[in-house]
């Protein structure tokens, strides 16, 4: 879909996909309300990497030279 559309049993939003009958599909395409789907739907797993943790450094020192945590 590209608009929202409600009907008896449905509530659709821009990006729902529903199976319509073939006329009524038709209408809605023809009105720029929906675009046609490819007929077979392949779902593809996607790798993502760990989010890189930034924990606190303990290995500051501070400008004299002395350790920061022996202040």
């Amino acid at each position: 879909m590209l608009v929202g559309l409600s009907g008896n049993a449905y509530s659709l939003g821009p990006g729902d996909e529903r199976d319509f009958p073939e006329m009524e599909a038709l209408r809605l395409i023809a009105a720029e309300y929906a675009v046609p789907v490819a007929e077979a739907k392949v779902e593809r797993a996607v790798a993502e990497r760990a989010p890189e943790r930034r924990g606190k450094r303990t290995d500051v020192v501070s400008r004299e030279g002395n350790d920061a945590g022996n202040g």
